[in-house]
């Protein structure tokens, strides 16, 4: 089996990353073409999370040594297994409290933005900070007026627009890596002796 060069491992892994790069790409297209579905994706996805967490805590109630602490624990366990379980049974439901929770981190995190900007000194004040607080803040009052509506495309179009700029984030480096290494080997002193 032949040994692989640098370069062609980095071509190989790059190929790869730029693959990943333009499958979230698609996924991100796709979730901005049907917000409603990919909230309910997103939805799905935080349920089963909540019920595994809800599991983790139940299991470790039973390894408990400690009365008190062994029904504390089964008690948060058990909720956390229903309420993930209600949440996959009530998809809409979900996804209008998640809106909901979005839009209040909106808010909050556009406020604190625009607190930072005018308490940071002079010096470390940039413009970008105080529109990024604006715009944010702006975003979390269109969620949270539009809501229960918003529901319909909030999330989903979100987590499109991430998906895609991940996307693109990945196939771009992956693209400057290969580019980088390329040169790198072209630059070599065993290429320049050949």
């Amino acid at each position: 089996m032949a040994q692989q060069t640098p370069s062609g491992i980095v071509r190989s892994a790059s190929t790869l990353s730029i693959v990943w790069g333009v499958s979230l790409i698609i996924l991100g297209m796709v979730a901005v073409g049907s917000p409603m579905i990919a909230a309910v994706a997103v939805n799905a996805v935080i349920a089963w999370l909540i019920v595994l967490a809800g599991v983790v805590h139940l299991t470790v109630a039973f390894h408990t040594r400690e009365a008190g602490s062994v029904i504390w624990r089964l008690l948060v366990g058990l909720a956390y297994v229903v309420f993930g379980i209600y949440l996959i049974a009530h998809p809409a439901l979900g996804v209008a409290s998640l809106t909901l929770l979005l839009a209040s981190l909106f808010l909050l995190e556009g406020i604190f933005n625009i607190v930072l900007f005018f308490r940071a000194p002079s010096t470390l004040r940039s413009s970008w900070m105080l529109l990024d607080g604006i715009v944010t803040l702006l975003l979390g009052l269109l969620i949270y007026l539009q809501w229960p509506s918003s529901s319909a495309w909030a999330i989903g179009t979100l987590v499109g627009v991430s998906l895609i700029f991940s996307g693109v984030t990945r196939v771009m480096v992956s693209l400057a890596v290969r580019r980088a290494a390329s040169s790198s080997a072209s630059s070599s002193p065993t290429s320049l002796a050949a």
